[in-house]
């Protein structure tokens, strides 16, 4: 019988972190949750709060285990600009502090990391792989692109293995009716406010949607795979023009979808089409996407 494995989840309020610290758990997981907040949103079984940006705090965790799952992080586009002590403080200084814990600590840890669509040079009507051109528009997106590359860095000079996923627009929630920053979210907060959704553009900009549920398995089995150490993937899902999103949501609600111009901040920091191509993932599990857009909003 294989042994349990052990697991530090930092970041497991958040959107994404709740859904793997559930995902965790159906896995049999030995897992400790770890966030800033006194106490969790949900019942967890384990749980402690760690601020990452406290070396302090980290050295109260025993890192003797097989997974750290860093989930923890501040997102957001022409914000990082104004707040962006706070975002390189977070994003980039805090992943510094957990691989410090983990060098001096001698763990054998792998860390598990999601990266972003906003790390690439999006383009017109490709499907977008590991190793295409990277361009970061936002101090978001730079402090993951620099999280990338100290991953790597603490890995050559230090053997610390890692994987990392790129994620494009996550949907779903198995919880409440809340939702990370984006798409989806903007989308279902004018329609249930029986708003119209509002597009920039012509709304043919396409994204890969995928349902949270489906990223968090999709990194739970791939991560146990030995093949899968110090590698990055894209993780697929459904390829949608944001119309296609939005008429889905906007039929379920009664709204209409109503265009407009592009702000000017919004449109010099918006990519291309981010469509991502999972091939590279899809060589070393078999698996399918259990959720579409349309049969998740359809049965909310």
């Amino acid at each position: 019988m294989a042994a349990q494995k052990r697991s530090i989840l930092i970041g497991s309020n958040g959107y994404l972190g709740r859904h793997m610290a559930y995902h965790l758990q159906l896995a049999g997981f030995d897992n400790l949750n770890c966030d800033i907040r006194e106490t969790p949103p949900d019942e967890m079984p384990k749980y402690r709060q760690t601020d990452i940006t406290n070396p302090a705090d980290l050295e109260k965790l025993c890192w003797d285990v097989d997974y750290v799952f860093l989930f923890a992080g501040l997102t957001g586009t022409a914000n990082g600009f104004e707040d962006y002590k706070k975002f390189i403080q977070i994003n980039e200084t805090g992943l510094l502090n957990v691989l410090t814990r983990l060098r001096k600590t001698g763990s054998n840890a792998r860390l598990v990391y999601p990266s972003t669509r906003l790390v690439y040079k999006g383009v017109k009507n490709h499907m977008l792989k590991e190793d295409d051109p990277k361009e970061a528009k936002t101090i978001y997106a730079a402090n993951k692109l620099n999280a990338e590359n100290l991953l790597w860095m603490y890995h050559n000079a230090f053997e610390i293995d890692y994987t990392i996923f790129r994620i494009c627009v996550p949907y779903g929630n198995l919880f409440d009716e809340a939702f990370s920053y984006g798409t989806i979210g903007f989308f279902l907060s004018q329609a249930r406010r029986r708003k119209d959704i509002t597009l920039y553009g012509d709304g043919s900009l396409r994204r890969t949607f995928t349902h949270a549920s489906d990223i968090s398995n999709i990194i739970i089995r791939s991560i146990q795979l030995e093949k899968t150490k110090n590698q990055i993937f894209n993780i697929g899902g459904e390829n949608l023009s944001l119309l296609d999103a939005a008429r889905v949501i906007a039929t379920k609600y009664g709204v209409s979808v109503r265009f407009s111009d592009w702000p000017e901040m919004a449109k010099k920091l918006e990519s291309d089409d981010t469509v991502f191509d999972d091939l590279k993932l899809k060589s070393l599990i078999d698996f399918e996407y259990k959720f579409t857009c349309e049969n998740w909003i359809t049965g909310t």
